[in-house]
């Protein structure tokens, strides 16, 4: 498993429109994402609070070979999204976990 890392810039102009675009973007791609067989689950939403302009959209997927496959798909669905709404094209970023033991005898109350 993976995690992909997409980073959104959109224009200033459209800051205020951030969560409705977000989810223009996510009814043109979801639903091919969502049947294909890599997908692990949904993506997360971060808007960066120093550089409003910037929105990250990271998701689990099971391997990098496939989302490449996917994504490379993704073009003519989100071109004149891109083109009418963002500074320049998505970023495409793939992360692997870094295993390391928690330690689940401490005294903190975690809300994960």
């Amino acid at each position: 498993m993976i995690h992909v890392l997409e980073t959104w810039r959109f224009k200033e102009e459209v800051i205020d429109r951030i969560p409705e675009l977000m989810q223009e973007m996510d009814d043109l791609v979801g639903p091919a994402a969502h049947e294909h067989p890599a997908f692990l689950g949904h993506a997360t939403f971060l808007q960066h609070d120093d550089e409003p302009t910037k929105v990250w959209v990271l998701y689990p997927w099971r391997s990098r070979e496939e989302a490449v496959e996917l994504t490379a798909s993704e073009g003519p669905l989100i071109d004149d999204f891109q083109a009418k709404y963002c500074t320049s094209p998505r970023e495409i970023t793939y992360l692997s976990e870094v295993p390391h033991e928690h330690d689940h005898d401490d005294d903190h109350d975690h809300h994960h």
